[in-house]
């Protein structure tokens, strides 16, 4: 059958499974394939595995049970492989790899921040701040513009906001940065202009929460900043 991977720690963390249930339904048992160095909590797959809030909510149970205890090095939801040998395979074929990550992770946790700005803010503000932007504008309202001044006028807007938004991004990472021990950024989805994972150690979570908060009420309710955590270290597996 095959088998579910939750995460791999090292083989010294107390790997405190009781009262956990797996992914699938029934819930699968968990149990751990071990070697010499490092140990990976597993349990058999179901035949078919969704993304189902059931079966997330025991992945995400299965981390944070084991974030509490140690390090870890937590495997984003579905991953499976062939059986325990294959498990163990990997385990010692990459023991310094991941022997080396957990390492870099250690005492430290995930915070994800995604921000947004106010569309109708921004393009006043654009409008306002461009002298070039404004008399475009100004020439379509009077009725007395050509065809093609709206498309101009688009093409306009959109190179400022993305222009604005790149600055802005660049800004945030930078105010927060220094909080934290890595930052991994991601495509920014929706109306978002940011996406970006850190990690942070134990000791600085709350200056880093706290100069989140500063950053936010510095930015001004046109600003929607929606930070996650403390959350396992996915992105910096």
């Amino acid at each position: 059958m095959a088998v579910y991977v939750y995460s791999i720690v090292a083989a010294t963390h107390p790997q405190r499974l009781d009262r956990l249930d797996g992914v699938g339904e029934p819930p699968a048992t968990l149990r751990t394939v071990r070697t010499e160095k490092l140990s990976a909590v597993v349990s058999d797959a179901p035949e078919e595995l969704r993304p189902k809030r059931r079966d997330l909510g025991a992945h995400q149970a299965v981390q944070e049970r084991l974030m509490a205890d140690g390090t870890v090095l937590p495997l984003q939801f579905g991953f499976t492989t062939t059986n325990d040998e294959a498990v163990r395979a990997v385990l010692e074929d990459r023991t310094d790899e991941f022997t080396e990550r957990l390492r870099a992770l250690e005492g430290c946790v995930e915070y994800h921040l995604k921000a947004a700005q106010d569309e109708d803010a921004l393009l006043r503000q654009i409008l306002e701040e461009s002298d070039e932007a404004r008399g475009l504008n100004e020439e379509i309202r009077s009725g007395r513009s050509s065809p093609e001044l709206p498309l101009a006028l688009g093409e306009l807007v959109a190179q400022e906001v993305s222009a604005r938004q790149d600055q802005l991004a660049a800004g945030v990472v930078e105010a927060l940065r220094k909080f934290a021990r890595e930052q991994r950024s991601s495509q920014a989805t929706g109306d978002d202009f940011l996406s970006v994972s850190f990690l942070v150690d134990r000791d600085s979570e709350k200056r880093f929460v706290t100069a989140e908060q500063g950053l936010a009420e510095t930015l001004g309710p046109d600003f929607d900043l929606r930070l996650r955590g403390p959350l396992p270290a996915y992105s910096f597996v």
